[in-house]
């Protein structure tokens, strides 16, 4: 696996990492099993997928008790990181950066993570009754006391902000000036896909232009861009791809240009070669210093995104992903 670099310290990841949140969170319930996650986080690590995406809040807390489980055993293997800043309810998500707050969670999710160190430690959303200055501050304690290598910000607003005149990642872009102030930005994380390219604008050059790495989240379109869902075919009323303005049947159906444009590329590097392996392949290629993340639950998955590190897109391939139809949603 190729290895990438995340930030000024020069932290080492593989290219591909594993996003750990549909394992435990957010995705359908029925089809989560703590055996075959297991099976899959091992198999990431043995293929050099060091980077393991997490948070407090999936679960809660079940996500990093399941990671734990595994960097019991394999903590030299895996570069961890996790995130702070967000309470869930039984209903609703609140914000919270009270600087004793952050640190009592990051003392909880060293037990839950069994390990003495987290190796990224994101803000997952900044508290509006807080200056983020104040909740950075705290953070940036907590490298001080060697219980956290490098710090990390999630991007707000992901489908907010479409006004006109208004670049989706100004908000994320703000945050990140202030808190430069008060201790070094390792990472951002935000969302980077085929059909969702809008970090390219502005935050994905902010932040090479200032040697911070990028976390390419949903890299794979919450799934839509592996070309395994069929429309209509339906989402468990847990899954937030129930309630997605792109995951409407109308939609899906018109977003299928999309993943034919992939299948189109894939098939010119091989009958092996995927959508998905495409997909990722072209985040991959936008910056030495963005780390695809894809989530992924099982271990045929694992494998087939890892494989991707290897695939090597012309510059006409690259073009020709670049130039596919711009995804549509129902709410739009």
């Amino acid at each position: 696996m190729e290895r990438r670099t995340i930030g000024a310290a020069a932290l080492a990841v593989g290219a591909v990492g594993l996003g750990c949140m549909p394992m435990s969170w957010a995705y359908s319930t029925s089809r989560q099993r703590g055996d075959e996650s297991l099976r899959a986080v091992h198999r990431a690590l043995d293929l050099g997928l060091t980077l393991l995406d997490t948070a407090d809040m999936y679960g809660p807390f079940t996500n990093e008790l399941l990671l734990g489980r595994v960097l019991k055993e394999r903590r030299s293997d895996a570069f961890v990181s996790t995130k702070v800043g967000l309470l869930v309810g039984e209903q609703h998500i609140v914000a919270n950066g009270r600087p004793g707050y952050v640190k009592r969670a990051c003392d909880a999710s060293l037990r839950r993570l069994q390990t003495d160190v987290i190796d990224l430690y994101q803000l997952h959303r900044a508290d509006p009754e807080v200056p983020v200055e104040e909740t950075w501050g705290a953070m940036a304690e907590l490298v001080q006391a060697g219980k956290v290598r490098a710090l990390g910000l999630c991007a707000v607003g992901a489908r907010g902000g479409r006004r006109a005149g208004t670049l989706l990642h100004d908000a994320t872009i703000r945050q990140l000036q202030r808190v430069q102030q008060v201790f070094p930005v390792s990472a951002v994380e935000a969302e980077l896909s085929v059909w969702s390219p809008e970090a390219l604008d502005t935050l994905v050059p902010w932040c090479e232009a200032r040697g911070i790495g990028f976390l390419a989240a949903m890299p794979l379109g919450n799934g839509f861009l592996t070309g395994t869902l069929t429309p209509g075919e339906g989402f468990e009323p847990d899954d937030m791809r129930a309630r997605h303005p792109r995951f409407t049947a109308e939609m899906m159906a018109a977003n299928q240009p999309i993943v034919a444009g992939l299948r189109r590329v894939a098939a010119r590097h091989g009958e092996h070669v995927t959508p998905a392996q495409v997909a990722l392949a072209w985040v991959l290629a936008q910056g030495r210093h963005v780390v695809a993340v894809p989530g992924a639950k099982r271990e045929r998955w694992v494998t087939e995104n890892a494989d991707a590190a290897r695939l090597c897109l012309s510059a006409g391939d690259l073009t020709e992903v670049s130039g596919l139809p711009r995804a549509q949603g129902s709410w739009e």
